[in-house]
């Protein structure tokens, strides 16, 4: 695997598809039955992928995504009040976590009792997704290959079954619009429908909450910048994208050379792993003045956060919404929030993201 840590190298391999692919499929040598990659957009080059990605985006316009603003503030406010009168609780699991899931969960039309399902898909296929130290790992996390495919089955079999009742009783919802909507002339399949739900789901949920509770830790170690934002929330937006930029949830991007290519004087021959680390590059110093420096009103911004070219982040919209409300309402109900320093922090051990998995917190 070839990694790439700079700005404008980065920059390089997440915009052109075409010297860079999205397929990594072809480069696994694990048989995998087809519906695990049917319709996956994810995993797509142009112009099959813009084609799909379009179903999808629909559920992302800025209006879509705007008029979400009141449902968001809401939730927000239910979890709060959960955490109003607690002298201590997570951010991540009391707040970071169940705000998206619930968004997501109200887009695609899933009933609420659904939510702790989502959640244990969610630990289910991230917990085995950590860091390759050792020959040993790498076996365990191979062994746990077939676990990994049950689970699969088990919310492809969900999502059937959800997709099966919207084909009879159509509903105001996001997986009626998939269920119901036609690619190349035809509607999509069961297999479709999962892996572009699943996707949404976990792309949903995860990246928005490391989103929060990463700039919610932010705000804690960096008080002055809290201040900052506290009394001018003008800021809210730049602070999101700094957030983003200091603390990259999407810390690396994979991408498969097409061809014998040059990166930084650098032959990469063809069909290669290419991992761009899109956390190292949003601290490059040709790019980014003080780029170890927190700075809540940072402008130009131009980070790789959400990634670059046509696979830049669907859901990055909604993200920054969720985001924005969740700092704005945190900062007027719980304004004296401070990490513990008898429970410090943990980052989770996600290979290509970046994020708290804990942030204890006391409140008062």
């Amino acid at each position: 695997m070839w990694m790439v840590y700079g700005y404008p190298e980065a920059v390089e391999v997440l915009t052109q598809p075409k010297l860079f692919s999205n397929d990594g499929w072809r480069l696994v040598n694990v048989e995998v039955e087809e519906w695990v990659k049917e319709g996956d957009f994810a995993q797509m080059d142009p112009p099959e992928h813009r084609k799909l990605r379009g179903l999808v985006d629909y559920a992302f316009t800025p209006k879509l995504v705007a008029n979400l603003q009141p449902r968001v503030n809401e939730i927000v406010h239910e979890l709060i009040d959960g955490l109003v009168g607690r002298d201590r609780f997570d951010v991540v699991a009391d707040f970071a976590n169940p705000l998206p899931v619930a968004v997501i969960s109200d887009m695609l039309g899933v009933p609420k009792t659904d939510r702790e399902l989502f959640a244990g898909w969610m630990h289910g296929l991230l917990d085995d997704a950590g860091e390759l130290d050792s020959p040993e790992e790498i076996r365990q996390q191979e062994a746990s290959m077939d676990d990994q495919f049950g689970l699969l089955r088990e919310m492809r079999d969900y999502w059937a079954e959800q997709a099966a009742e919207r084909r009879k009783q159509p509903r105001e919802d996001l997986l009626s619009h998939l269920v119901h909507a036609e690619f190349e002339g035809e509607q999509l399949s069961d297999g479709a429908v999962f892996n572009i739900a699943n996707r949404m789901l976990i792309n949903g949920h995860h990246t928005t909450e490391l989103l929060i509770g990463n700039t919610v830790l932010c705000l804690t170690e960096f008080p002055d910048q809290a201040e900052r934002v506290r009394e001018d929330r003008s800021l809210l937006p730049t602070l999101i994208e700094e957030s983003l930029r200091f603390l990259s949830p999407l810390a690396g991007v994979m991408r498969v050379s097409t061809a014998d290519v040059e990166v930084a004087g650098q032959l990469i021959p063809k069909d290669q792993m290419v991992m761009a680390w899109c956390g190292a590059a949003n601290r490059d110093e040709r790019e980014f003045a003080d780029p170890d420096t927190f700075d809540a009103g940072r402008s130009p911004n131009a980070h790789l956060g959400f990634g670059r070219g046509v696979h830049f982040c669907m859901g990055r919209r909604l993200a920054r919404l969720e985001a924005r409300s969740a700092v704005d309402i945190l900062l007027d109900r719980l304004p004296k929030l401070r990490t513990d320093p008898a429970d410090p922090p943990k980052f989770g051990h996600v290979v290509d993201a970046t994020g708290v998995a804990r942030l204890p917190v006391l409140n008062g």
